[in-house]
């Protein structure tokens, strides 16, 4: 090793680098550089403010130049001084920035004589393989740092991936590129294999708004409760399982948890996908821990058994595509997630977000998944809420905040909807607009409520401009919705939160008395089910099914078709003629020699939580004919206990 002093001499003469890393170069030469988080931490470890830039673009370009040199220089010093030191992550990511090419670095690689700093070399790229069943996986076992066979599952699904999935592939392998920068040194910094990373390939393609029949989200598909268990909040505002860099950090103690447990890499993806105790299990039956052996016996899925062919098969063909039969070409590659982070003390609109970085709303969704709102959650100055913004967005982002005035900002309230709500009627409480609502709880359309639901009321945190308010902060958003597709459902035609979907059963009904007991026959309507004309009845459809020959797995009825019922004679051969459920009417049925049931002179009083469209169903009359009887001019506005006259006058 050459003495320092004579090192520096020879470093000082290089030319300096020019600027920032070059944008990562798809695979096969996919390189790791450091995550947004290092990149922004200063010396002390507190979020970096990103620097203003000079007029001069030539001067910036020479700083920046001349700082990444000196902390090169710092790096290789240490390790001069140290010869028995092992390269630390630190200069390994230094030497990194630098670039494979840059005369700096190589300069440092000749001096330190240290092989293992070529780690991130490109290697010599494979030959087209052709024929699998003659491949010989020791060629590149030493370009993985997890264990890699080929067995015939995993040729299996490398036919796959060239094949039938060769679409969703590509998408994979685009993604990739934005999502291995930053997820490698995390699984690298906990003492995972770089290359665990193909396990969020398979479980995601690396889509952080993926979710799965088995309810579990993000790019590591974490079902919640093992989400909570490693850390993942998830709430009305947020769910940090598909925020990708506390999801990948979640998901490499998951995995170091399952690798101490169950002692190999293939056990412990297995029991990622399935669970340890399962694996665990089935090692202890079958005395062995040989991941392949244990395929073949009985006791895992078909989804665990495939779950480690999968992702062998996905990282061989991601690191070689060309030798595996795709080109270049085929990949539209994303850019590097980059950031920088903002700390918000108040829940604020991402519009306002948006607009006071200079930044389009889709930008500042796709680096914060984890929003489950069109607003960043509740926050105080001891409890802030870190926003990621595109970077160098900060500074701007910061003093556009600090100029909007009152009436362009906008609090916002929950509320959770009780039976016989409706969007409009919520709207109206809190002198706010539907449409806002929609937008802020990111719902197309609200025609239906859902009882006990919340939803995210914003309102002007001036106290004024309401939906009439065209300058004001509602009227904004309004306007914002409905370039965006979120149209309100008329008043008319919303439905109060608690209504069934369904109608009630009604058809013809004749009851007659056999052998003591009461029997219904009933005409199968258009609409009805089993479940319908049970639930009428009070009856169970095995029942149902039992009384008229109806094979178990009936689904249908035909039209017209007779059914003969037994309902218990304590509560009567039919149903109440009016159904109420939460103030409202949902079905009136008429009796074969009975009147409808209506209120004399054809008169109703509204009741709590009904509207002009629930009185309209219930009397089979329109919304329209109600308000003109009635000299009605707004629909909202009906107070409850008003008398409607519902016949012309």
């Amino acid at each position: 090793m050459p003495p320092l002093s004579l090192l520096l001499l020879a470093l000082a003469s290089v030319p300096s680098s020019q600027g920032v890393a070059p944008t990562p170069v798809p695979p096969p030469g996919v390189h790791a550089v450091p995550s947004p988080e290092a990149a922004l931490l200063t010396a002390n470890g507190n979020l970096a403010t990103p620097p203003v830039p000079m007029e001069e673009g030539e001067e910036t370009e020479e700083v920046e130049s001349e700082s990444a040199e000196l902390e090169e220089l710092r790096a290789l010093e240490g390790a001069t001084l140290d010869p028995e030191a092992k390269p630390n992550a630190e200069m390994m990511q230094s030497l990194r920035r630098l670039g494979l090419t840059n005369p700096l670095r190589l300069r440092m690689l000749d001096a330190l004589e240290e092989p293992t700093f070529r780690e991130d070399d490109t290697a010599p790229p494979l030959a087209r393989i052709t024929d699998l069943a003659s491949f010989d996986i020791s060629q590149v076992k030493d370009r993985y740092d997890i264990p890699v066979d080929m067995q015939p599952r995993v040729a299996e699904y490398i036919q796959f991936f060239q094949g039938p999935g060769r679409k969703w592939f590509r998408k994979w392998m685009a993604r990739s590129t934005r999502y291995l920068p930053v997820m490698q040194p995390i699984l690298e910094a906990k003492g995972l294999p770089r290359d665990t990373v193909y396990l969020a390939m398979i479980e995601s393609g690396f889509s952080a708004n993926a979710y799965s029949w088995a309810h579990a989200a993000g790019p590591w598909q974490f079902i919640s409760s093992t989400g909570k268990q490693y850390g993942l909040k998830q709430d009305f505002w947020v769910d940090e399982r598909r925020d990708p860099i506390k999801a990948t950090q979640a998901a490499a103690s998951y995995l170091k948890d399952l690798y101490g447990e169950l002692g190999h890499w293939y056990l412990a993806w297995a029991g990622y996908n399935t669970g340890s105790y399962r694996v665990r299990k089935m090692v202890e039956r079958y005395g062995t821990n040989d991941f392949w052996v244990l395929a073949e016996e009985r006791g895992l899925a078909k989804e665990t058994k495939h779950y480690v062919p999968k992702l062998i098969a996905a990282a061989l063909v991601a690191k070689n595509p060309t030798a595996f039969g795709f080109s270049e070409e085929e990949f539209q590659y994303e850019s590097t997630l980059e950031y920088d982070e903002v700390k918000l003390t108040d829940a604020t609109d991402l519009d306002v977000v948006a607009r006071a970085a200079g930044v389009s709303v889709l930008d500042v969704q796709e680096l914060n998944p984890e929003l489950r709102r069109w607003c960043t959650p509740p926050a105080t100055a001891a409890k802030p809420y870190v926003l990621k913004l595109p970077r160098g967005t900060t500074t701007l982002f910061a003093e556009n905040l600090q100029k909007l005035s009152p009436a362009e900002r906008l609090t916002f309230r929950v509320h959770t909807v009780k039976r016989g709500d409706t969007l409009s009627q919520i709207a109206e409480k809190y002198g706010t607009a539907p449409e806002a609502i929609l937008q802020m709880n990111r719902l197309k359309s609200a025609r239906t409520l859902k009882v006990r639901a919340e939803l995210v009321i914003p309102v002007p945190a001036n106290g004024r401009g309401g939906s009439g308010d065209a300058g004001g902060a509602i009227a904004t958003k309004v306007a914002q919705a409905r370039r965006s597709g979120v149209v309100a459902t008329r008043p008319e035609d919303e439905v109060p939160a608690g209504t069934p979907r369904g109608p009630v059963a009604a058809g013809p009904v004749k009851t007659e008395k056999v052998d003591g007991k009461t029997r219904v026959t009933y005409g199968v309507q258009e609409g009805d089910s089993l479940w319908l004309i049970a639930n009428r009845f009070q009856v169970s459809v095995d029942d149902l099914k039992k009384w008229n020959n109806l094979p178990r797995r009936n689904r249908t009825l035909s039209l017209g078709t007779l059914l003969a019922v037994w309902p218990p004679d304590s509560k009567g051969a039919a149903p109440a003629k009016v159904e109420e459920r939460g103030g409202t009417i949902v079905v009136a049925t008429a009796v074969a020699g009975q009147a409808p049931v209506g209120p004399k002179g054809k008169v109703h009083t509204l009741a709590e939580g009904e509207t002009l469209w629930s009185v309209s169903q219930r009397y089979n009359v329109s919304v329209e004919d109600i308000m003109k009887w009635n000299h009605i001019k707004d629909h909202r506005t009906v107070p409850t206990g008003k008398l409607l006259s519902l016949s012309a006058p």
